[in-house]
């Protein structure tokens, strides 16, 4: 049998293993808050967060063609291209994951898979107006987040001025189970579908379909990766999120949950891959940051951004290296 069909299963394997990473790498953001504000106890959240993430994984490839189409050439990747990139974005999430860092698994993936095109094929292999639109979005909309995060904290308190505090705490408990849900829900829709675009960019690239589509079996694995993946739990950064950023209360992660899921929703119906890490810390940050500047731990916050910087170049020149020496290997 041929080796390029080898590469092709293993491929597909690194990529399910991609997406498992993701589940428990990034499981805080769906249910950081609603563990801190004890609405969940962390096994109730896990079980919604690992179902809902199955349901979103299911319910779209809008992303996943822009992924896997959209950032470089198809055409002209190889196995060895796509395998380099998910090396690197798999080692950059583990080596988050252990420091507790809550990283983005996008800027990973996508960064990695820039750099070990380029490595392949040099830098004409990159298609400049889908680089822009969606390291752009990337950039942008967690400060988008972080306004809005404050915006609907800001309003709330206003309207709830004059409310009874206990009945406003037990009626934000029952809705944060909702807001976690829908955060759960976004970020499967979003998050799955990067991986089913660059399983896809791989079948194409090795022939086995002709026209860029998702088949439905790589739609349903790389569900099933993110759930499962999710239900592992990823208790360093949850406390990362939920405890150390700032302190919540059950209406704050109402706040955060609603507006971080709302803006990942949005953007998945027009194929945009966001960070749904960046997304979830901008909201969190915005709704603390309503009640007063101090309430955010910026110290923590500043080395969350610091390594969202790092993670475009570092992982773009690993998978670099890491394509660079495998071609050597593989020819």
């Amino acid at each position: 049998m041929h080796d390029s069909f080898y590469l092709l299963v293993s491929v597909i394997t690194l990529a399910v293993i991609f997406d498992f990473i993701n589940g428990f790498h990034d499981t805080a953001n769906a249910i950081a808050n609603s563990v801190s504000t004890r609405v969940m106890t962390p096994r109730q959240a896990i079980i919604l967060a690992a179902l809902m993430n199955l349901v979103g994984a299911l319910s779209g490839t809008a992303v996943a063609k822009t992924v896997g189409s959209g950032l470089v050439m198809p055409i002209s990747v190889t196995q060895v291209t796509i395998l380099s990139a998910l090396a690197s974005a798999v080692l950059w999430n583990l080596l988050t994951w252990y420091f507790g860092i809550p990283s983005s698994s996008s800027h990973a993936l996508l960064s990695s898979l820039v750099g070990a095109a380029v490595a392949t094929s040099g830098t004409d292999v990159i298609i400049i107006g889908g680089v822009l639109k969606i390291f752009g979005a990337l950039i942008l909309t967690p400060l988008l987040c972080f306004f809005l995060g404050w915006l609907v904290m800001f309003v709330l308190t206003r309207f709830l001025a004059h409310s009874n505090p206990s009945r406003v705490n037990n009626v934000s408990k029952r809705l944060q189970i909702f807001s976690a849900a829908f955060m759960a829900f976004s970020h499967g829709n979003n998050d799955a579908q990067k991986t089913m675009g660059i399983i896809a960019m791989a079948l194409f690239s090795y022939g086995a379909i002709t026209a860029f589509e998702v088949p439905n079996w790589v739609i349903f694995l790389c569900a099933l990766a993110m759930a499962l993946g999710t239900a592992a739990g990823g208790w360093r950064i949850i406390k990362t999120l939920g405890v150390k950023l700032a302190s919540m209360k059950p209406i704050n992660g109402f706040a955060a949950d609603t507006t971080a899921a709302s803006v990942i929703e949005v953007a998945s119906q027009f194929g945009l891959p966001l960070s749904t890490t960046h997304i979830m810390t901008s909201a969190i940050m915005g709704v603390a940051a309503s009640n007063r500047v101090s309430a955010v731990r910026w110290g923590i916050g500043g080395n969350i951004v610091v390594t969202w910087v790092l993670t475009i170049p570092l992982c773009g020149l690993m998978a670099w290296i890491i394509c660079y020496l495998a071609h050597l290997i593989f020819g």
